[in-house]
């Protein structure tokens, strides 16, 4: 999977590159294009090492990812621990993917004017996984929990987090909002009936209230079609 950071030219082979003496392993690698998020084991002289480890002249290390079915024994990885709830933020080119994780009721943070130091920053603070397109916002020292989204259309990223994180049995539909990651509670159509179509007070007798910005949702056209959304998420999820 590291190779996906790699030119073409580069994958699936030894590379030899100098670096100086107060070089950090994270730096030598990351120097690669590969985010220390994405390691799950390094390797120098066939021993275990650290990202804080300065390189060795002459040294040969060989760079892992995450082990998910691998049972690699006595070996130390580099710690990744499995966040007791997942909390998400995204970066300016997943929008549609942050409305699809918050339908499936993960909180995922989403604001398209962030700044990369602002992802960093809260990513950090709040303890949340950063999910990016972009490699070099992952090397930032302050990002200890991160992924590089592989795909380019939204439900097959969605498809593609719910695999990685194994995220199948936490979903949890429509309880957050999706304009602003909200939560939503249900509330008595008595309470909205001057906020929402006099129609649609007529029809429908289930409403729920974002916590946050108060937006509406009730069970429309809009909810079905997302209902077979969430559904044919869960089948490709595994």
């Amino acid at each position: 999977m590291l190779n996906d950071f790699l030119p073409v030219w580069k994958r699936q082979k030894e590379i030899k590159k100098a670096f100086g003496k107060h070089t950090t392993l994270k730096d030598a690698i990351e120097s690669f294009g590969v985010p220390h998020t994405e390691i799950g084991l390094i390797l120098c002289n066939s021993l275990p090492a650290s990202f804080e480890q300065k390189v060795i002249e002459g040294a040969l290390v060989s760079v892992f990812p995450h082990f998910k079915t691998i049972d690699i024994g006595k070996l130390a990885p580099i710690l990744f621990e499995r966040p007791k709830q997942f909390k998400f933020i995204l970066d300016v080119h997943l929008g549609t993917l942050a409305r699809y994780l918050r339908l499936l009721g993960f909180d995922t943070l989403y604001n398209n004017t962030y700044s990369d130091a602002q992802l960093a920053d809260i990513a950090y603070a709040e303890e949340r996984i950063l999910l990016t397109r972009d490699p070099g916002l992952l090397k930032r020292k302050k990002v200890k929990q991160g992924y590089f989204v592989r795909a380019i259309e939204p439900r097959l990223q969605a498809i593609e987090i719910l695999r990685e994180f194994h995220l199948k049995e936490n979903l949890s539909p429509f309880g957050r909002c999706l304009r602003c990651n909200g939560l939503l509670q249900s509330v008595n159509k008595v309470e909205i009936k001057n906020v929402v179509p006099p129609k649609v007070c007529e029809i429908h007798n289930s409403f729920l209230k974002c916590q946050c910005c108060a937006k509406i949702y009730w069970p429309g056209s809009h909810y079905h079609r997302m209902k077979s959304l969430v559904l044919w998420l869960q089948i490709h999820a595994y």
